[in-house]
Parts: C-alpha cells; structure tokens; sequence
C-alpha cells in the first residue's frame, strides 16, 4: 500500500515517519505539512519525497497517515477520503461533533477504510486484557487515571495549541475512553463532570451494561505523579489494566496493519472513524457540563 503523511510535528517526527518508512507492506510516497521547510527536513530524514500541495500528495497514495490537531485532522481527512484515501487519524479524532460526522460520512460514501490510533488499544498486553475483560459479565464500577505531566515536566507536546486550549478532557481522555467503552459497553449519560487542578477533569458515566465509571483527566500533574492506570471492579473480581513497555512506533506500525487488513476485508476495524466519533461525542458531552 502506498502511502502518505500529513503532518511534521513531534508526534510525526517521533512515531508516524519512523514507522511508516520502517514497514514491510507500505511505501512511504511523501510528507506534507503546513510548514514547508519542515515537511522537507522530516522527508529527507526518511528518504522520502516533500510535498508543497497536499492534493498532489493524496493522487499519489492509497492511504494517508495523519499526525496534526483534530480540527485540522478532520478537514483532511473529509478531503482524503473523497480522493479514495484509506485513512490512518490520530486521536481525537475531531475537536467538533459535525466535523467527526463529516469524516465518518466521508469515508463511508467514497468506501474507504479508517484505523484511529488509541496508543493502548494497540499494544499487545493491553488489548489482549481488554478483549478478555470485554467477554466478562457483570462489572460493576470501574476507574481510569490519565495523568500527564505535559504542563509540568520537560514535554515536546506543551506548546501545542490544541492541547492548551482543549487541556486533558481531549487529549488522554481518549485514551481513557478507548479502554472502557469496549468493556463496560457504550456511554448512556455523563452524569457528571467537574475541574480539578489546572486542566484536571474529572468525569462520572453510565454505561448501557448497567456499569458506572469514573475518569481522572490531567496534563499538569507533578511529573513524579504522572502515569495511567484502569481498575474494573465486579462479580469477577479485581482486575487492573497491565503496564506496557511496548514504543509508540511499534504500536503505530499495528494500526497500520489493522488499516492494511480492513482495506483488504472490507470488515471495520473496532477503532475505525465511526468509533472515534463516538468518543468525540462523549468529550464534547463532558466538556458541555464543565462549561455550565
């Protein structure tokens, strides 16, 4: 598959490129970016082409890999879909509710498939816990940490302006999501949602499976503080998300398996675009109760 990668910021220069240019079954055809100069340093760093018009780029590719904020994201991802591009997003997927319907529609009317990167639901340890916990009945409660230190520590991510203005509900709320949603079931109500420290959120949701949850959001924990964790509590016990040690860029390079497979099935990934709208709902619910 031949594909392409807009974007040419720390998350692209850090996972997408290497692992794009390091995958057996992709040809990494060129970079765009918003800044040119950039796309030309992270291409040449890759043996790859830079491109100035990203619609040159999208005519030349089966697929894009798209490392840029979600509002961004979503527009071109609207844009590739309609050229035929199979599509590789990040989360989240949009910063809007229309904007993630836009890409949904998109990539359903041109039949293209679509693989959003939730970081733990691609690595080995963890997703193979949430497929096994996912098969349990009877959960009761469960509690998800996403403590960051973007804000307090010594993060490539800090001047992002996307993460300064949407803060810890959008960037590891995702994550959070990612984890829960396919073991307690989709998310009846937010029932609740109130500011901690600096962006910390905290979150309360009603599952359709009769289970309650709770998510802790932050970017500006003490850095010795940071780290994530899961707990689900039930009729089975006690079980905690595992930790894993596994790179972002092998975890990106089976997302890109995961979109190589759905193209070539026509079957839907579980972490396809419909999904990440589904999670952009949920934040954009949350986010309307912080802001009464």
């Amino acid at each position: 598959m031949r594909i392409g990668l807009l974007g040419t910021g720390p998350w692209a220069r850090m996972v997408h490129a290497p692992a794009l240019s390091g995958h057996d079954e992709l040809e990494f055809v060129g970079v765009w970016g918003r800044r040119a100069d950039a796309a030309k340093e992270l291409a040449g760093r890759h043996g790859t082409r830079a491109y100035d018009d990203v619609d040159a780029l999208l005519a030349e590719v089966d697929a894009v890999a798209v490392a840029l904020p979600p509002d961004v994201q979503a527009d071109l991802a609207v844009r590739a879909a309609r050229a035929g591009c199979h599509l590789l997003l990040d989360k989240p997927l949009a910063a809007t509710v229309s904007q993630g319907r836009a890409v949904v529609e998109a990539a359903r009317e041109a039949q293209v498939a679509s693989v959003v990167f939730f970081t733990t639901r691609f690595q080995t340890g963890p997703e193979s816990w949430i497929a096994s916990q996912a098969g349990q009945e009877g959960w009761f409660t469960a509690r998800a940490e996403w403590l960051g230190a973007v804000f307090t520590g010594d993060s490539p991510f800090a001047d992002s302006p996307w993460r300064q203005e949407k803060g810890a509900l959008w960037d590891v709320g995702p994550h959070a999501l990612s984890v829960l949603l396919p073991v307690l079931g989709d998310v009846r109500r937010v029932a609740a949602a109130g500011h901690g420290p600096g962006d910390t959120v905290h979150v309360v949701l009603d599952h359709a499976g009769g289970a309650s949850s709770t998510l802790t959001l932050s970017l500006t924990a003490p850095p010795a503080a940071a780290g994530a964790a899961v707990e689900l509590r039930g009729t089975a016990g006690v079980t905690t998300l595992p930790e894993s040690s596994e790179e972002a860029v092998a975890s990106f390079a089976r997302a890109a398996d995961a979109l190589l497979t759905a193209a070539r099935t026509g079957r839907p990934h579980p972490c396809d675009a419909a999904f990440g709208l589904r999670v952009t709902e949920i934040l954009a619910a949350a986010e309307s109760l912080l802001a009464r």
